[in-house]
């Protein structure tokens, strides 16, 4: 056992005796050593009640045989970051979770561990520590909040406040409803209710084998969330025994899975970044260019928030992830012989899956669209890539040219829109917002939740080298590739520019010719660090791009 280094012979006695001043009795410290990774602060909404989640886990830790010790992880809450400086630090928090979890269970060598996870980059920073560690593992979530509603019936979610700004802005909701959205939209504990980024890599966890059946989708506040966690504590406890360890569940297979799933999901676009990221602490890079290819033979089964009415609860309701899976395996879309933390195989976890509402997923015979919900394009524009949440894009703009409006930050951006010098056809491009030229590659929700809110959604596109909130509708095309601070074709735009966009066809360009471009790139020149001190001074000299997952290199 890791642990024996601590408790076992002579020689750990110094050890024991600080194991001791823990209160630890002579029989606890002989049980395996169970850390307990616990996310809670009194911040974040989806880490408010992490605190019970935490305790039931313990719980199953014990009832397992083992003693659970517990210690934490920082995170931010993306939608309180949101249109500041803060969202610089979002990104950049989730190698800050990964290396803090690593130095923790490292220095401390546990046992094994029981990630308590919830919000955006928590989930993936937390799943990165648990490869690079290769410890036997399990995560379990605090669940999805539940959806607002209005008085007049209408359900909610927090992207309907972002968009709420503009549309108040512009004068197409009065104070009353404004004000109504603002109080009603995020009504519980839990992580935002649609299939923003938080749920996505929440149900992604279970696909790629690292979390129980339920993890991504049982609402926080339901009691089978407390149950859910004292069975991961008692999970965990076999998998040490069986010495069952993250890599040997987050194989090639399983991320190829849970693209697929993704796909069939709508996700956010984030889990993008967050795959390729967890799967190079695997050991393997993962080439987004797959994505296109699995897109093309796995329909989009589910039109969750922002993309439709549905939220997760009703996915829950509808038979969750293992439903999902079950629609996809009846065309053999799934590996299923991956291995999971259930001690079951993704084959038969499918096969106990059950579609009750046929609505909330659809038929694989009669989907919401015939290929998956993101789509990779590259070109001239973005010659690495870019990506955007295709079942989220309104079918007018699925193709769509018109001129560049280019901007170099994103409030800049915002200002534009708010002031209607944005029009109809119009594509704004904002640049240097991707992970070194942020730094920190900030979510873009308030400019595309501007656009919607203006009634421009189905006319207007944005291009960014930053990056989106889940919570984002609309033409929206983040993590373009190379990004402007290394000199990208998208530094080199200038107002004006065509651009054409062909979702269906993987294909972003600009109208400018190779010689033009070529003598822009000559004249242009890197500009100078936003900031040079700090945490994102030195992530902006480690980090990749974007389409590699902005890992630090």
């Amino acid at each position: 056992m890791r642990s024996d280094r601590l408790t076992k012979g002579a020689a750990a006695a110094p050890q024991r005796a600080i194991l001791k001043a823990l209160g630890l009795s002579d029989a606890e410290i002989e049980r395996p050593l169970i850390g307990i990774v616990n996310s809670q602060n009194d911040i974040v909404p989806g880490h408010v009640n992490l605190d019970k989640i935490t305790e039931a886990v313990k719980v199953g830790v014990a009832l397992g045989g083992g003693t659970p010790v517990v210690f934490p992880a920082i995170a931010v809450c993306d939608g309180l970051a949101m249109g500041h400086a803060g969202m610089k630090y979002s990104l950049v928090s989730r190698e800050l979770i990964a290396d803090s979890v690593e130095t923790m269970a490292s220095a401390h060598p546990f046992d094994g561990l029981v990630l308590v996870a919830a919000c955006d980059k928590n989930v993936p920073g937390l799943l990165m520590a648990a490869a690079r560690l290769n410890v036997p593992s399990i995560v379990i979530s605090g669940g999805a909040m539940l959806a607002g509603r209005t008085t007049d019936g209408c359900r909610l979610s927090y992207s309907d406040v972002a968009e709420a700004v503009g549309a108040h802005a512009t004068g197409r909701i009065d104070a009353v409803r404004f004000l109504e959205v603002e109080n009603k939209c995020c009504p519980t504990c839990g992580s935002c209710s649609g299939m923003f980024t938080a749920n996505s890599m929440n149900c992604l966890t279970e696909v790629l084998g690292m979390a129980l059946p339920g993890n991504g989708t049982i609402p926080a506040v339901m009691s089978a969330r407390i149950r859910l966690a004292k069975v991961a504590g008692m999970r965990v406890m076999d998998l040490v025994r069986e010495d069952v360890r993250p890599r040997d569940l987050m194989t090639r297979e399983a991320f190829e899975n849970a693209l697929t799933v993704d796909m069939a999901l709508g996700c956010s676009t984030n889990s993008m970044l967050h795959l390729p990221a967890i799967a190079h602490e695997c050991g393997f890079e993962l080439d987004l260019s797959v994505a296109n290819t699995i897109a093309r033979r796995t329909p989009n089964l589910c039109h969750l928030a922002p993309a439709g009415c549905h939220y997760i609860e009703d996915l829950d309701r509808a038979g969750g992830i293992p439903a999902v899976m079950n629609e996809l395996g009846k065309k053999g879309l799934l590996n299923e012989e991956c291995r999971t933390v259930s001690g079951e195989t993704i084959g038969e976890i499918l096969r106990k899956g059950r579609v009750l509402d046929h609505e909330v997923v659809r038929p694989i015979e009669n989907p919401y669209g015939k290929e998956g919900g993101i789509a990779v394009l590259k070109g001239n524009l973005a010659p690495e890539g870019c990506v955007v949440k295709r079942s989220a894009v309104a079918d007018a703009m699925l193709c769509h040219e018109g001129p560049a409006r280019v901007f170099d930050n994103e409030e800049s951006a915002i200002a534009a829109i708010h002031s209607g010098a944005i029009r109809p056809g119009d594509v704004v491009v904002i640049r240097y917002e991707g992970p070194k030229g942020g730094p920190g590659m900030r979510e873009m929700l308030n400019p595309t939740a501007a656009i919607v809110g203006a009634g421009l959604g189905e006319t207007v596109a944005l291009v960014t080298d930053g990056r989106f909130s889940g919570a984002t509708r609309g033409a929206a095309l983040g993590h373009v590739s190379p990004e402007a601070a290394d000199g990208g074709p998208i530094a080199l735009l200038r107002e004006g520019d065509r651009i054409r966009i062909d979702i269906p066809g993987h294909t972003i360009s600009v109208d400018v010719s190779d010689e033009e471009l070529a003598r822009r790139r000559a004249e242009w020149q890197a500009p100078e660090p936003r900031i040079r001190t700090g945490v994102l001074a030195r992530y902006a000299k480690l980090v990749s791009s974007g389409m590699s997952g902005a890992v630090l290199t």
